[in-house]
């Protein structure tokens, strides 16, 4: 007999979404939902996801939230600051034992994730080192070198086993632990100490170790943070932790930070949700944090500043 593909629905289908989807494409049914109709029909017009040089794989294309009703698995691949008005629609109609996998930057997404669908959603949160970067809608580059690390965020075990199975079926690497938190707050550090730094300065990350004043405030940002963790009894997984951003800048040195595109673009940034994460948590067990509170306000002026500029013109013939 013929085994039944999972129903995987992503919601979220930008770079990450895309590299994700598309290898999930085979060996599962992947229905594709972003709140950008253009990336929507990018995907239509590529006949699929592609990935480097692949031919594209296959997928549906959700039209309204109902088109992933059915799934047996979610994958949320939106902004932070988006995963409440995404799921929202999702509340009381999607089989509250589907899971909801968030490899999402930041802390804190375990928390909307359940504002929207109710406290027992299974929840499955990990990290990825996966990187693409979007060329066309529905297409990416990738190294695709990276591996992916996923836990509990409410769901059995079990579920996070089956999730990281899935993801090693799918081609990718992937690992499942039993707490997850080291993980999210190793990930964090960096983010807090890379992000924000080089979205204020608008350089490629490799710029921060290049410049004496930038790398002392980035590892700075990594220490504060790293203070925070330990406070928190949390062990992250590695013991320098200026040593391992260093790391992780040199290996993303020619990229910019999500956030860096995010202030460009003017969509509303992650900040709160990385070194604004850094300073709540500093706050409630009362650890100063005050590169990160720096950081927090700059992003935030930035924003609000460029929210106030009329629209740049655009150049004749655009």
């Amino acid at each position: 007999m013929e085994q039944t593909r999972p129903r995987v629905g992503i919601i979220g289908s930008g770079a990450m979404g895309t590299l994700f989807g598309f290898h999930l494409a085979s060996c599962c049914d992947v229905t594709m939902l972003d709140s950008n109709p253009a990336v929507l029909a990018g995907i239509q017009k590529n006949k699929g996801l592609s990935v480097n040089d692949a031919p594209p794989r296959a997928v549906r294309v959700g039209k309204t939230p109902r088109d992933l009703f059915g799934s047996t698995i979610v994958f949320l691949f939106v902004k932070a600051v988006d995963t409440l008005r995404a799921l929202r629609p999702f509340a009381g109609e999607l089989n509250p034992s589907t899971p909801i996998v968030s490899l999402q930057n930041g802390v804190g997404n375990e928390d909307a994730i359940k504002a929207a669908l109710g406290g027992a959603v299974p929840v499955v949160l990990g990290i990825t080192t996966e990187s693409s970067l979007t060329t066309k809608h529905g297409r990416v580059r990738s190294s695709e070198e990276g591996s992916t690390i996923v836990g509990s965020g409410g769901a059995s075990p079990a579920t996070s086993r089956a999730v990281a199975d899935l993801l090693i079926e799918s081609g990718l690497r992937a690992a499942v632990v039993y707490d997850i938190r080291p993980h999210l707050w190793g990930k964090l550090v960096a983010n807090a100490a890379i992000n924000a730094p080089s979205a204020i300065l608008d350089c490629v990350a490799g710029d921060l170790l290049k410049d004496p004043n930038a790398a002392r405030l980035c590892e700075a940002l990594a220490e504060e943070a790293a203070v925070v963790a330990a406070a928190l009894k949390i062990h992250l997984p590695y013991a320098n932790p200026w040593q391992y951003v260093s790391e992780v800048i040199s290996v993303g040195a020619d990229s910019k930070s999500s956030m860096a595109f995010d202030l460009d673009s003017g969509h509303q940034s992650e900040i709160d949700h990385i070194n604004g994460a850094v300073c709540a948590a500093g706050r409630r067990i009362g650890v100063p944090t005050p590169y990160n509170d720096t950081m927090v306000r700059l992003v935030k002026a930035r924003e609000a500043l460029q929210s106030q500029r009329p629209a740049k013109a655009k150049p004749r013939g655009a």
